[in-house]
C-alpha cells in the first residue's frame, strides 16, 4: 500500500511540475492576461473532445484513474517535453532564426507522436489488463491527444492575443479551437489502434510491429497536416476543404465503426455461453446495445433503488470484460493466465445475475423479440 502511494505522489509531482513549467513558458513568452485568456479558451477542446472518447467508452469503461492519467500525460508532460525539444530541433536547423517551416514538418510530428503515445504505451506496460482491444487503445490515446491538443491551444491562443489583441485571438480561436479541435486526436488514435492490437494479440512480432506501424502512420498524417499548413498561409480555407475536412470525417466514421464492431463482438462472444446456460438470450440482448444497457439501468434503479442499478452497472462491465477475454481464446490465446480469467469473470456474472433472472427487464426483451447486436 504504502509503495502504491509513493507511486501516486511521485506521479502527481511529475504532473504538476510539467503542467507548471509549461505555464511558465506561456507566461513569459505572451503575458500573464494572455495566458489566462488561453487557459479558459482552450477548455473548449477538452469539454468538446473528451466526451467523444468518453462515449466511446461505454461499453467496457476504463479505469478512471487510467483516463485520466492519460489526459494528464497529455497535458502536463507530452507538452512541456515537445515544447523544449522542438525548440531545439528547431535552433538545429535554423540557427539564425529558429523558425523554419521544416520544423514544424518534420520535427514536431515526430516529437509530439513519440510523447503522446508513450503515454498510452506506459498503460500497456504497467496495466495490460486494463487494454482489451483496439477501442480501448484509441480511448488512452485520444484522451491523451486531447490533454495536449488543449494546452498547445493555450500556447498559440495566447501568442494571438499578446501579437493581435482581439483580433488575433479570435482568429487564433476558429482555426484551431473551432475547425480543428480533433487534430491532435485524429493523429494519435493510429498509435492506439496499434497498442490495442499489441495488448490482445498471441503473435509476438506483431506486439511490437503494431504500435510502431501505428505511430507510423500518426507522424505522417501529421506531418502531411502540418506541411499543408505551411504550404496554405494564405490558402487555409482551401486546404481546410482538401484535406483537414475530410479527415475528420474519415477519423468520425472509425470511431462510430469502432464503436459498432465492439457491440457486434460483445454479442457474438457472448452468444457462445446461451447454449450451455450460462446467458440467456434477452441478456445477450441487454448486453450488446448501449441503448438496451442504458434501459436496464434504469428499470433497475425504478425497481430497486441505486443498490440494484450499481449491481446492474457491475454485471454489464464484467459481462464486457468476459466478451473480450473470450475473443482472446478465439484468437488463440490460450494461455492459463486468460483461461483463469475467464472462470473468475463467468463466477462473477452467475453471481450478478441472480437478482435479474425470471424478472419483468427479461419479459419485456423477450416481448419485443430482439436479437443481440439488433440496436446500438
Amino acid at each position: 500500500m504504502l509503495r502504491r502511494w509513493l507511486i501516486v505522489a511521485l506521479v502527481a509531482i511529475g504532473f504538476a511540475l510539467g503542467g507548471l513549467g509549461m505555464l511558465l513558458l506561456v507566461d513569459d513568452q505572451s503575458g500573464i492576461v494572455a495566458t489566462g485568456i488561453g487557459l479558459v479558451l482552450s477548455l473548449v477542446v477538452l469539454g468538446v473532445v473528451v466526451p467523444v472518447f468518453l462515449w466511446l467508452d461505454r461499453f467496457e469503461r476504463e479505469p478512471t484513474r487510467l483516463l485520466v492519467f492519460a489526459l494528464l500525460w497529455g497535458a502536463c508532460i507530452a507538452t512541456f517535453v515537445a515544447a523544449v525539444v522542438n525548440d531545439v530541433g528547431s535552433v538545429v536547423i535554423d540557427p539564425v532564426t529558429a523558425s523554419h517551416p521544416s520544423a514544424a514538418t518534420w520535427v514536431a510530428p515526430v516529437v509530439e507522436e513519440s510523447l503522446k503515445g508513450l503515454g498510452p504505451l506506459l498503460i500497456l506496460l504497467f496495466s495490460r489488463r486494463e487494454i482489451d482491444g483496439v477501442l480501448d487503445g484509441m480511448v488512452y490515446a485520444g484522451l491523451t491527444a486531447a490533454g495536449f491538443a488543449a494546452v498547445e491551444d493555450v500556447v498559440y491562443l495566447a501568442a494571438g492575443y499578446a501579437d493581435t489583441g482581439e483580433h488575433g485571438l479570435v482568429a487564433t480561436f476558429v482555426v484551431r479551437v473551432v475547425m480543428s479541435p480533433f487534430a491532435h486526436p485524429m493523429f494519435t488514435v493510429c498509435t492506439g489502434i496499434g497498442i490495442g492490437i499489441a495488448a490482445t494479440t498471441p503473435h509476438r512480432p506483431l506486439r511490437y510491429l503494431a504500435p510502431f506501424a501505428g505511430w507510423c502512420c500518426a507522424v505522417t498524417l501529421h506531418g502531411v497536416w502540418n506541411l499543408g499548413a505551411v504550404l496554405s498561409q494564405h490558402g487555409w480555407l482551401m486546404f481546410y476543404v482538401v484535406l483537414q475536412l475530410p479527415l475528420f470525417v474519415g477519423f468520425v466514421t472509425l470511431i462510430v465503426l469502432a464503436r459498432r464492431h465492439e457491440a457486434s463482438l460483445i454479442a457474438r462472444e457472448l452468444g457462445q455461453y446461451v447454449d450451455s446456460g450460462l446467458l440467456t438470450a434477452p441478456e445477450v440482448v441487454m448486453l450488446s446495445s448501449i441503448r438496451e444497457r442504458s434501459y436496464a439501468l434504469a428499470w433497475a434503479e425504478r425497481h430497486g433503488g441505486v443498490e440494484a442499478r450499481c449491481e446492474m452497472r457491475e454485471l454489464q462491465d464484467a459481462a464486457s470484460e468476459l466478451a473480450m477475454v473470450r475473443a482472446r481464446l478465439d484468437r488463440g490465446d490460450a494461455r492459463s493466465t486468460v483461461q483463469r480469467e475467464e472462470r473468475q469473470l463467468l463466477e462473477l456474472v452467475a453471481a450478478l445475475r441472480v437478482r435479474f433472472l425470471d424478472s419483468a427487464l427479461y419479459r419485456y426483451y423477450d416481448d419485443r423479440g430482439l436479437t443481440a447486436g439488433s440496436t446500438s
